[in-house]
Protein backbone atom coordinates (compact mmCIF):
# COMPACT_ATOMS: atom_id res chain seq x y z
CA UNK A 1 0.00 0.00 0.00
CA UNK A 2 1.13 3.53 -0.80
CA UNK A 3 0.11 6.97 0.33
CA UNK A 4 -1.85 7.28 -2.92
CA UNK A 5 -3.93 4.22 -2.01
CA UNK A 6 -4.71 5.76 1.38
CA UNK A 7 -5.68 9.08 -0.25
CA UNK A 8 -7.99 7.32 -2.73
CA UNK A 9 -9.63 5.28 0.04
CA UNK A 10 -10.21 8.37 2.23
CA UNK A 11 -11.28 10.58 -0.67
CA UNK A 12 -8.59 13.20 -0.04
CA UNK A 13 -5.35 14.31 -1.67
CA UNK A 14 -2.00 12.59 -1.01
CA UNK A 15 -0.78 15.90 0.47
CA UNK A 16 -3.55 15.74 3.08
CA UNK A 17 -2.55 12.19 3.99
CA UNK A 18 1.06 13.35 4.36
CA UNK A 19 -0.01 16.14 6.68
CA UNK A 20 -1.95 13.72 8.88
CA UNK A 21 0.96 11.26 9.04
CA UNK A 22 3.38 14.03 9.97
CA UNK A 23 0.97 15.61 12.51
CA UNK A 24 1.01 18.92 10.64
CA UNK A 25 -1.60 21.65 11.21
CA UNK A 26 -4.27 22.71 8.73
CA UNK A 27 -6.29 19.47 8.63
CA UNK A 28 -9.85 19.38 9.93
CA UNK A 29 -10.61 16.87 12.67
CA UNK A 30 -13.19 15.09 10.50
CA UNK A 31 -10.71 14.76 7.64
CA UNK A 32 -7.98 13.58 10.01
CA UNK A 33 -10.28 10.84 11.32
CA UNK A 34 -11.10 9.71 7.75
CA UNK A 35 -7.41 9.42 6.91
CA UNK A 36 -6.59 7.59 10.13
CA UNK A 37 -9.44 5.15 9.46
CA UNK A 38 -8.14 4.53 5.94
CA UNK A 39 -4.63 3.90 7.29
CA UNK A 40 -6.02 1.36 9.75
CA UNK A 41 -8.24 -0.35 7.16
CA UNK A 42 -5.44 -0.70 4.60
CA UNK A 43 -2.82 -1.53 7.25
CA UNK A 44 -0.62 1.15 5.71
CA UNK A 45 2.86 1.65 7.17
CA UNK A 46 4.67 4.89 6.23
CA UNK A 47 8.00 4.51 4.49
CA UNK A 48 10.31 6.09 7.07
CA UNK A 49 13.08 6.69 4.54
CA UNK A 50 10.66 8.52 2.27
CA UNK A 51 9.35 10.54 5.22
CA UNK A 52 12.91 11.52 6.11
CA UNK A 53 13.48 12.76 2.56
CA UNK A 54 10.20 14.68 2.54
CA UNK A 55 10.90 16.46 5.82
CA UNK A 56 14.57 17.01 4.95
CA UNK A 57 15.56 16.13 8.48
CA UNK A 58 15.98 13.07 10.60
CA UNK A 59 13.94 13.17 13.78
CA UNK A 60 16.45 12.87 16.62
CA UNK A 61 15.25 13.60 20.14
CA UNK A 62 17.17 13.67 23.40
CA UNK A 63 15.55 12.39 26.60
CA UNK A 64 16.99 13.55 29.94
CA UNK A 65 15.91 11.80 33.12
CA UNK A 66 17.03 11.20 36.68
CA UNK A 67 14.04 10.12 38.73
CA UNK A 68 14.38 7.94 41.86
CA UNK A 69 11.01 6.26 41.24
CA UNK A 70 11.61 3.17 39.10
CA UNK A 71 7.86 2.66 38.71
CA UNK A 72 7.34 6.20 37.36
CA UNK A 73 10.25 5.91 34.94
CA UNK A 74 9.00 2.58 33.63
CA UNK A 75 5.75 4.18 32.49
CA UNK A 76 7.49 7.32 31.26
CA UNK A 77 10.00 5.50 29.08
CA UNK A 78 7.30 3.19 27.72
CA UNK A 79 5.32 6.23 26.54
CA UNK A 80 8.41 7.85 25.03
CA UNK A 81 9.48 4.71 23.15
CA UNK A 82 6.01 3.94 21.82
CA UNK A 83 5.45 7.44 20.46
CA UNK A 84 8.96 7.64 18.99
CA UNK A 85 8.45 4.31 17.26
CA UNK A 86 5.09 5.40 15.82
CA UNK A 87 6.61 8.60 14.44
CA UNK A 88 9.92 7.23 13.20
CA UNK A 89 11.98 9.23 15.67
CA UNK A 90 15.37 8.23 17.01
CA UNK A 91 16.00 8.68 20.73
CA UNK A 92 19.18 9.46 22.61
CA UNK A 93 18.81 8.82 26.34
CA UNK A 94 20.87 10.62 28.95
CA UNK A 95 20.52 9.68 32.62
CA UNK A 96 21.60 11.54 35.73
CA UNK A 97 22.31 9.78 38.99
CA UNK A 98 20.49 10.00 42.34
CA UNK A 99 18.01 12.60 41.14
CA UNK A 100 20.80 14.91 39.91
CA UNK A 101 21.09 16.19 36.32
CA UNK A 102 23.70 14.72 33.98
CA UNK A 103 27.08 16.44 33.90
CA UNK A 104 27.20 19.59 31.72
CA UNK A 105 29.79 17.93 29.48
CA UNK A 106 27.41 15.02 28.86
CA UNK A 107 24.59 17.42 27.95
CA UNK A 108 26.95 19.26 25.59
CA UNK A 109 27.79 15.98 23.84
CA UNK A 110 24.07 15.23 23.52
CA UNK A 111 23.44 18.63 21.94
CA UNK A 112 26.39 18.12 19.59
CA UNK A 113 24.77 14.87 18.39
CA UNK A 114 22.46 16.86 16.07
CA UNK A 115 19.30 16.35 18.10
CA UNK A 116 16.31 18.45 17.09
CA UNK A 117 14.56 18.66 20.46
CA UNK A 118 14.57 17.38 24.04
CA UNK A 119 12.05 15.77 26.42
CA UNK A 120 12.72 16.35 30.12
CA UNK A 121 11.37 13.90 32.70
CA UNK A 122 10.81 15.22 36.22
CA UNK A 123 12.74 16.70 37.93
CA UNK A 124 14.91 17.71 34.94
CA UNK A 125 12.26 20.08 33.59
CA UNK A 126 12.65 22.41 36.57
CA UNK A 127 16.44 22.50 36.63
CA UNK A 128 17.49 26.03 35.64
CA UNK A 129 21.00 25.03 34.52
CA UNK A 130 19.75 22.26 32.23
CA UNK A 131 17.09 24.47 30.65
CA UNK A 132 19.59 27.29 30.15
CA UNK A 133 21.94 24.99 28.20
CA UNK A 134 19.10 23.82 25.98
CA UNK A 135 17.85 27.38 25.45
CA UNK A 136 21.35 28.49 24.42
CA UNK A 137 21.34 25.67 21.86
CA UNK A 138 17.96 26.95 20.59
CA UNK A 139 16.30 23.57 20.97
CA UNK A 140 12.55 23.08 21.51
CA UNK A 141 11.91 21.41 24.87
CA UNK A 142 8.99 19.43 26.27
CA UNK A 143 8.67 19.22 30.06
CA UNK A 144 6.66 16.43 31.70
CA UNK A 145 5.24 17.03 35.17
CA UNK A 146 6.44 20.61 35.56
CA UNK A 147 6.01 24.18 34.35
CA UNK A 148 8.89 26.06 32.71
CA UNK A 149 8.79 29.23 30.64
CA UNK A 150 9.34 28.82 26.91
CA UNK A 151 8.70 25.06 26.89
CA UNK A 152 5.94 22.61 26.05
CA UNK A 153 4.50 21.56 29.42
CA UNK A 154 2.47 18.38 29.95
CA UNK A 155 0.97 17.36 33.28
CA UNK A 156 -2.09 16.87 35.45
CA UNK A 157 -3.76 19.12 38.03
CA UNK A 158 -1.71 17.90 41.01
CA UNK A 159 -3.39 20.25 43.47
CA UNK A 160 -6.88 19.10 42.56
CA UNK A 161 -5.83 15.44 42.60
CA UNK A 162 -4.36 15.70 46.11
CA UNK A 163 -7.42 17.64 47.26
CA UNK A 164 -9.69 14.86 45.94
CA UNK A 165 -7.70 12.17 47.75
CA UNK A 166 -7.70 14.08 51.04
CA UNK A 167 -11.44 14.63 50.83
CA UNK A 168 -11.79 10.89 50.28
CA UNK A 169 -9.86 10.17 53.50
CA UNK A 170 -11.94 12.69 55.44
CA UNK A 171 -15.09 11.15 54.01
CA UNK A 172 -14.02 7.78 55.45
CA UNK A 173 -13.92 9.44 58.89
CA UNK A 174 -10.17 9.99 59.31
CA UNK A 175 -9.22 13.06 61.35
CA UNK A 176 -5.54 12.36 62.15
CA UNK A 177 -3.79 12.64 58.80
CA UNK A 178 -0.14 12.18 57.87
CA UNK A 179 1.35 13.52 54.64
CA UNK A 180 4.70 12.62 53.06
CA UNK A 181 6.22 15.29 50.82
CA UNK A 182 7.83 14.62 47.46
CA UNK A 183 11.00 16.16 46.06
CA UNK A 184 10.95 19.77 47.33
CA UNK A 185 12.54 21.00 44.06
CA UNK A 186 9.54 19.91 41.99
CA UNK A 187 6.41 22.00 41.54
CA UNK A 188 4.31 18.80 41.57
CA UNK A 189 5.36 18.22 45.19
CA UNK A 190 4.33 21.71 46.20
CA UNK A 191 1.01 21.43 44.38
CA UNK A 192 0.18 18.09 46.03
CA UNK A 193 0.96 19.56 49.44
CA UNK A 194 -1.25 22.57 48.70
CA UNK A 195 -4.11 20.29 47.68
CA UNK A 196 -3.75 18.23 50.86
CA UNK A 197 -3.63 21.30 53.09
CA UNK A 198 -6.57 22.91 51.31
CA UNK A 199 -8.83 19.91 51.88
CA UNK A 200 -7.66 19.37 55.47
CA UNK A 201 -8.34 23.03 56.31
CA UNK A 202 -11.99 22.54 55.42
CA UNK A 203 -12.40 20.08 58.31
CA UNK A 204 -12.04 21.81 61.70
CA UNK A 205 -11.54 18.47 63.48
CA UNK A 206 -8.61 17.40 61.30
CA UNK A 207 -5.04 17.39 62.62
CA UNK A 208 -2.14 16.92 60.22
CA UNK A 209 1.51 15.91 60.44
CA UNK A 210 3.71 16.61 57.41
CA UNK A 211 7.09 14.89 57.02
CA UNK A 212 9.76 15.15 54.30
CA UNK A 213 10.34 12.72 51.44
CA UNK A 214 11.90 12.75 47.98
CA UNK A 215 9.72 10.29 45.99
CA UNK A 216 12.20 7.46 46.69
CA UNK A 217 11.33 4.23 48.53
CA UNK A 218 14.03 4.81 51.16
CA UNK A 219 12.59 8.20 52.10
CA UNK A 220 9.19 6.53 52.51
CA UNK A 221 10.67 4.11 55.06
CA UNK A 222 12.01 7.01 57.13
CA UNK A 223 8.73 8.92 56.81
CA UNK A 224 6.71 5.89 57.91
CA UNK A 225 8.84 5.34 61.01
CA UNK A 226 8.59 9.02 61.91
CA UNK A 227 4.81 9.19 61.57
CA UNK A 228 4.10 5.93 63.38
CA UNK A 229 6.41 6.89 66.26
CA UNK A 230 4.06 9.74 67.19
CA UNK A 231 2.27 9.34 70.55
CA UNK A 232 -0.98 9.83 68.61
CA UNK A 233 -0.03 8.50 65.14
CA UNK A 234 -2.18 9.25 62.11
CA UNK A 235 -4.94 6.85 61.20
CA UNK A 236 -4.36 7.63 57.50
CA UNK A 237 -1.13 8.45 55.66
CA UNK A 238 -1.10 10.08 52.22
CA UNK A 239 2.25 9.66 50.45
CA UNK A 240 3.09 11.87 47.47
CA UNK A 241 3.81 8.83 45.30
CA UNK A 242 3.24 5.07 45.27
CA UNK A 243 6.88 4.14 45.97
CA UNK A 244 6.81 5.97 49.30
CA UNK A 245 3.33 4.62 50.08
CA UNK A 246 4.61 1.07 49.48
CA UNK A 247 7.46 1.75 51.90
CA UNK A 248 4.99 2.93 54.56
CA UNK A 249 2.95 -0.26 54.13
CA UNK A 250 6.19 -2.20 54.72
CA UNK A 251 6.87 -0.25 57.92
CA UNK A 252 3.31 -0.89 59.12
CA UNK A 253 3.66 -4.64 58.50
CA UNK A 254 6.94 -4.74 60.44
CA UNK A 255 5.08 -3.16 63.35
CA UNK A 256 2.33 -5.79 63.09
CA UNK A 257 -0.21 -3.20 61.97
CA UNK A 258 -2.90 -4.36 59.60
CA UNK A 259 -3.47 -2.20 56.51
CA UNK A 260 -6.18 -0.97 56.28
CA UNK A 261 -7.81 -2.15 59.55
CA UNK A 262 -5.25 -0.36 61.76
CA UNK A 263 -3.82 2.13 59.26
CA UNK A 264 -5.00 3.52 55.93
CA UNK A 265 -2.28 4.25 53.36
CA UNK A 266 -2.76 5.96 49.98
CA UNK A 267 -0.38 6.98 47.22
CA UNK A 268 -0.15 8.88 43.96
CA UNK A 269 0.63 7.83 40.33
CA UNK A 270 -1.07 4.40 40.06
CA UNK A 271 2.26 2.85 39.10
CA UNK A 272 3.11 -0.85 39.14
CA UNK A 273 4.06 -0.42 42.81
CA UNK A 274 0.38 0.22 43.60
CA UNK A 275 -0.73 -3.25 42.51
CA UNK A 276 2.28 -5.44 43.29
CA UNK A 277 2.06 -5.27 47.08
CA UNK A 278 -0.58 -6.34 49.58
CA UNK A 279 -2.94 -4.74 50.00
CA UNK A 280 -3.13 -2.98 46.61
CA UNK A 281 -3.02 0.79 47.04
CA UNK A 282 -5.78 3.29 46.74
CA UNK A 283 -4.07 5.98 44.70
CA UNK A 284 -4.38 8.81 42.18
CA UNK A 285 -3.98 7.57 38.63
CA UNK A 286 -1.60 9.86 36.80
CA UNK A 287 -1.42 8.72 33.15
CA UNK A 288 2.39 8.71 33.04
CA UNK A 289 2.65 6.83 29.75
CA UNK A 290 0.13 9.15 28.10
CA UNK A 291 1.89 12.23 29.48
CA UNK A 292 5.20 11.10 27.98
CA UNK A 293 3.61 10.23 24.65
CA UNK A 294 1.81 13.60 24.53
CA UNK A 295 5.10 15.39 25.21
CA UNK A 296 6.79 13.52 22.36
CA UNK A 297 3.93 14.25 19.97
CA UNK A 298 3.81 17.97 20.70
CA UNK A 299 7.61 18.26 20.59
CA UNK A 300 7.80 16.65 17.14
CA UNK A 301 5.06 18.99 15.90
CA UNK A 302 7.04 21.98 17.21
CA UNK A 303 10.20 20.68 15.52
CA UNK A 304 8.41 20.35 12.17
CA UNK A 305 7.16 23.92 12.46
CA UNK A 306 10.61 25.19 13.36
CA UNK A 307 9.44 26.52 16.73
CA UNK A 308 11.93 26.87 19.57
CA UNK A 309 10.04 28.77 22.27
CA UNK A 310 6.57 27.60 23.27
CA UNK A 311 3.92 28.66 25.75
CA UNK A 312 4.48 27.44 29.32
CA UNK A 313 0.73 27.06 29.87
CA UNK A 314 0.51 23.33 30.64
CA UNK A 315 -1.50 20.83 28.63
CA UNK A 316 -3.50 19.15 31.41
CA UNK A 317 -4.58 15.50 31.24
CA UNK A 318 -7.22 14.00 33.52
CA UNK A 319 -6.47 12.20 36.78
CA UNK A 320 -8.56 9.53 38.49
CA UNK A 321 -8.92 8.41 42.11
CA UNK A 322 -8.62 4.60 42.10
CA UNK A 323 -10.00 2.85 45.20
CA UNK A 324 -8.41 -0.44 46.23
CA UNK A 325 -7.92 -2.36 49.47
CA UNK A 326 -5.54 -0.05 51.39
CA UNK A 327 -8.27 2.25 52.73
CA UNK A 328 -10.95 1.81 55.40
CA UNK A 329 -12.61 3.90 58.12
CA UNK A 330 -10.38 4.56 61.15
CA UNK A 331 -10.31 2.00 63.97
CA UNK A 332 -13.01 2.56 66.57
Amino acid sequence: MTIIDVARHAGVSPMTVSRVINAEPGVRDETRRLVEAAIATLNYTPNLMARSLVTSREIRIGVLYSNPSAAFMSGFLAGVFEEASARGAQLQLLKGEAGKPPAPAAIERLIAGRIGGVVLAPPMGENDAVRAMLADAKLPVAVVGGVAAGTICIGIDNRRAAYDMTRHLLGLGHRRLGFVLGNPDQSASRERLAGFQGAAAECVEATVRIVPGDFGYASGLVAGETLLDDPAPPTAIFASNDDMAAAIVSVAHRRHLDVPRDLTVVGFDDSTAAVTLWPPLTTIRQPVRALAAEAMQRLIEAMRRGRVSCSAAPHVLDHLLVERQSTAPPPA
